[in-house]
Formats: structure tokens, sequence, C-alpha cells
């Protein structure tokens, strides 16, 4: 007989809070009826993001374990813990939503669950120990294995099909915000006076380059940045950085922390103040990760979806997608006076920046949202098992 209520369980080896397109299509599956379990762990920064109350939602996580020969033991209860979840639970789908949840769930897959992996990001091909040669392993036959896999964009898509010769479906979703997260942005009543900049995200070199600082201090006009994020593991005083460096060029007071902001919604209230969002990436990128960024970084969607002009890298692709289409300006991110010029021009142009902010927010409810972007995944799921 089948079960009228579907259940799907997520699985990700850290804070599935942190990851927006997580929140979204678990989202999109309960308004529809969807029971929805998480199953993560506390992250290292990120530990306060919370996933939305929704009333067929249910997150449990077990706490964060530093490196170490306990993560080892950690990581093992954690699938243990997964395994028994979902044998208890029988839910028709496992969502496997990161490079390390896949050993639990090839093991489910096994079992004869059906199973749908979710990349993110692409894990390096270097095993540098056994342990993580098992992990590259589980990853190349679940994906293999799964009923289908799901990447941020077709980049992301070949690096997986060449890592692991997956001939599986592959779907293309890309990290957009939701339709129904586009407001009316909140009007402060010096908006015409000052440049309100907002970034949301880890609090790294690559995303918040001291050249911002610089540019600012650099503008004759007021400028004020608002950062909400937390550190990373890498750069654990980056925040501190910026902070002394707003000081000694006597800014510090426009240069203000929200720290990590535990409810998405609220973030959300927070970037509507702003005119402009921050998605910056480095120009000389060596990373695979940061190479294909465009589509994966949920940042300019974000933004956009709160009425934000953009200022992003000066990459070809991410300028065709994102200038050329009028949602903002690009800058070299590494060089202040490349990106003083940029706010400049917002500056110069409110008219122009006004058009661009209702234009990206328009954008955004007419097809560059997650809804849209899930559907296939979405029919997959819901097809009769």
């Amino acid at each position: 007989m089948t079960r009228l209520v579907k259940r799907i369980l997520y699985m990700q080896y850290t804070n599935p809070a942190a990851y927006p397109p997580l929140l979204h299509s678990s989202r999109i599956l309960a308004d529809q009826g969807w029971k929805v379990r998480f199953l993560g762990t506390g992250a290292d920064g990120a530990n306060d993001l919370e996933v939305p109350v929704h009333e067929n939602i249910t997150t449990l996580k077990i706490p964060f374990a530093p490196p170490g020969w306990r993560q080892k033991l950690h990581f093992a209860f954690y699938h243990l813990w997964v395994v028994f979840v979902a044998l208890l639970w029988r839910p028709n789908w496992i969502y496997a939503a990161d490079f390390l949840s896949c050993p639990s769930a090839l093991f489910l897959k096994l079992l004869g669950f059906h199973v749908a992996y979710h990349e993110h990001d692409s894990p390096t091909q270097v095993s540098d120990s056994a342990f993580q040669g098992v992990l590259l392993a589980g990853r190349r036959v679940l994906s293999r294995k799964a009923d289908f896999c799901v990447v941020p964009n077709e980049a992301r898509g070949e690096l997986l099909k060449t890592a692991t010769a997956t001939s599986r479906p592959i779907c293309i979703v890309r990290n957009c915000a939701l339709r129904s997260e586009v407001q009316s942005r909140n009007r402060g009543p010096d908006d015409t006076e000052v440049l309100k900049l907002f970034y949301h995200g880890s609090i790294v070199p690559a995303r918040i380059p001291i050249a911002i600082i610089e540019a600012m201090a650099s503008l004759p006009n007021k400028v004020v940045l608002t950062i909400a994020g937390y550190p990373t593991v890498g750069h654990p005083n980056y925040r501190n950085a910026l902070k002394r460096e707003a000081a000694e060029r006597g800014i510090e007071d426009d240069v203000h922390f929200l720290g990590p902001v535990p409810d998405r919604a609220v973030l959300l209230r927070h970037c509507r103040e702003a005119t402009v969002g921050l998605a910056l990436m480095p120009m000389d990128a060596r990373d695979a990760n940061e190479q294909t960024m465009l589509g994966a970084s949920n940042k300019p969607f974000d933004y956009m979806a709160c009425g934000l002009a953009l200022l992003v890298s000066r990459l070809p692709d991410w300028e065709a997608q994102y200038v050329s289409r009028g949602f903002g300006r690009s800058c070299d991110p590494s060089s202040p006076e490349s990106v003083a010029e940029a706010l400049r021009w917002f500056i110069k142009h409110p008219e122009e920046t006004n058009k661009a902010r209702e234009y990206a927010r328009e954008q955004i409810k007419r097809c560059w949202n997650y809804e849209t972007e899930f559907t296939p995944v979405l029919d997959r799921l819901s097809a009769d098992r």
C-alpha cells in the first residue's frame, strides 16, 4: 500500500542551515505536504544558524567535534545514526547533501532506498590519507548508483562526471533565492545620502577583501558596510583585521558586524536596508570551486531578491550574467582604485542604480528563483515509487 504522506531524509555532515539550497528545497517540499527530516551536526563558526521553523520540517543535530581522532569516531557515529534513523523512519528518499554524506548514503542505496546526491562543492581529488581515499571512493560509487545527482552549474557537473565517470542523470539547480523571499526593500531616511553596502557569508579575504575598506576610506561620500557572517577555521581572526583597517583609516563607525544571523528571514531584512550587495571572487582563483562559482554562489541571487544592485568581480562569466544584463557593476576586488571607481558610479548614478535594483528584484520573481530551478528535481522526487 502506497504511503500517502511522502518523507525525505536530508543528511549532511555539517550544519544544514548554512546551505540556502537545502533550506529552499526543504521548504518547497514541506509546503507541498512532505515530511522533511534533517540529520546534521554542529559547525565551527556557523553553529548558530538555524533551519527555519515549519510544521513539516524536523531538524536533528549532534554537536560539532573538532579535528582529531575524536572527530573520526564522531563521523562514524553520525553515519550509524543516519542508517538507524532511515531504517526506523523509512523515508521515500534519502537526500545526501554533501561529499561527507556518501558512506551511509551509499549503504542505504545498496539496501534499496532511493538516493539523490547533491554536491555543492567539488572535493579535492588529491588523496592525502587513507580516510580521504575511502571518502573519494564512496563518492565515485554513490555518484554512479544514485537515482540522480544535483549540482549548481554545468561546470560543477563536468567536474563530477570527470572525477567519478557517472552516467546517472545530473540536474543543474542554481542556488537562487526563493520567489517568496522577494519583497519591497526597507527604505531609510538617508537612502539618497549614504551608499549602503551589504555582505553576508564567510568572513575571509577572498570574499571581503581589505581593498573594500581602503576604497570606502578614499571616497568623499559616506559609504557604510554591513557584514553578516562568520569566521572560518582558515581565517579565524580576519574580522579583527578588517576592524583594524577601518580604525586606522578613520571609518570604524562605518563598518558594522552583525555576526552570524541565525534566522534567514532576519538576515534578509538586514539585507533590504542596503543599496549594493558585494559578491566578489578572486580574479586569479586556482581552486576549482572558486573558478566555478557562477550559479553556485547564492549571494547575488539573495541580494537581487532584496532589491540590491550588485558589485561583482570583473570576470567574463560574471560580467555576462550580471553586469551586461543591467544588475550592477564590476571591479577588480584586489584593487582599491577599481573598487572605489565602481562605488563612485553608484553614488553618481542614483537613478540607474535604483533601476538596477528594481530590475534585479523582478528578475528573481520572474525566473531566477529556486522554485523554478528546483522543478526538475521535484518532478523526480514526486514520481510514484
